[in-house]
């Protein structure tokens, strides 16, 4: 592209529609002028509106150049989505010109094409995975913003919702009316003493045991239950839970606690209290739902 052509002068520094035009009379194609101004396909047709059409020789001779290039890029084992990305046309064309040429044996693991495309594409899904996250932790500070402070009433409902999900109850055939709750999640154990308080008991009228994996670290999961728990009330004996080999866990780590079981002692008339409250919250719900 010359001077000339662009026909401006250094005080007045050619537009993107001045260029592309100016390109478009020496025979570039629109996917040929999009990589040299680093724009779209579709930006370069608005930029072109209202331009005749590439005259037939050029057009033949635009193609022809391209049609080689993509014969050579093949030869030398590129994909078609390769040689389609670097020449600017469609995966069809590749495959028109280049169909009767031998497709080029698989990639190992560990060439340079190989691991730069994984590399490639294991960029573009971490930088998705990462605005996923930041989406996931807006969403729910937005959602914890919006609880505000919680009442009397409100931990009563909440508690007893969580207790009928979680706890132990009650059967006709077995009688069980006493409070007593098994989770591995230390903010529910932290929200369900708090519903204890409330019906009556702290942590000196209850006992806790540990329900854990023989394979974990027994005494490290024992601090981290105290530390959840806070002072009173009496520990019983770890229960182990036997080792099967043949079994695939996940829950492994540091991470891994265990389980912590809270028994409320004398809690007879609490448990019948709570399974009040849950058909309370039914009841008043059962023209709703």
């Amino acid at each position: 592209m010359t001077s000339e052509s662009l026909e401006v002068t250094a005080d007045q520094p050619p537009d993107l529609r001045t260029i592309a035009r100016a390109l478009r009379l020496e025979g570039m194609t629109r996917p040929q002028i999009a990589r040299s101004l680093s724009v779209s396909t579709w930006r370069v047709t608005e930029l072109l509106a209202g331009e005749p059409a590439r005259s037939p020789g050029l057009r033949a001779r635009a193609k022809d150049d391209l049609h080689e290039k993509a014969r050579e890029l093949r030869g030398e084992g590129r994909t078609m989505p390769e040689i389609a990305e670097e020449l600017g046309v469609s995966k069809a064309s590749v495959s028109l010109w280049t169909s009767d040429l031998p497709k080029p044996p698989p990639r190992e693991p560990g060439s340079h094409d190989f691991e730069r495309i994984a590399a490639a594409r294991r960029a573009q899904w971490e930088e998705r995975l990462g605005e996923r996250e930041q989406e996931r932790r807006a969403v729910k500070s937005d959602a914890a913003a919006d609880v505000g402070p919680v009442t009397e009433r409100e931990l009563i409902l909440i508690g007893t919702a969580l207790y009928w999900a979680e706890g132990s109850k009650d059967k006709p055939y077995d009688r069980r009316e006493a409070l007593t709750l098994i989770n591995s999640d230390a903010d529910v154990i932290r929200v369900y003493l708090r519903w204890l308080r409330l019906m009556g008991f702290e942590n000196d009228d209850c006992s806790f045991g540990l329900s854990i994996h023989v394979t974990a670290d027994v005494r490290s999961a024992e601090r981290f239950w105290r530390g959840v728990v806070g002072d009173g009330g009496s520990w019983r004996r770890a229960s182990l839970k036997r080792h099967r080999p043949e079994s695939v866990r996940k829950n492994v780590g540091t991470g891994y606690h265990g389980c912590l079981v809270v028994y409320a002692r004398l809690s007879r008339v609490a448990y019948q209290r709570m399974e009040g409250y849950w058909r309370g919250i039914v009841g008043a719900l059962s023209g709703v739902v």
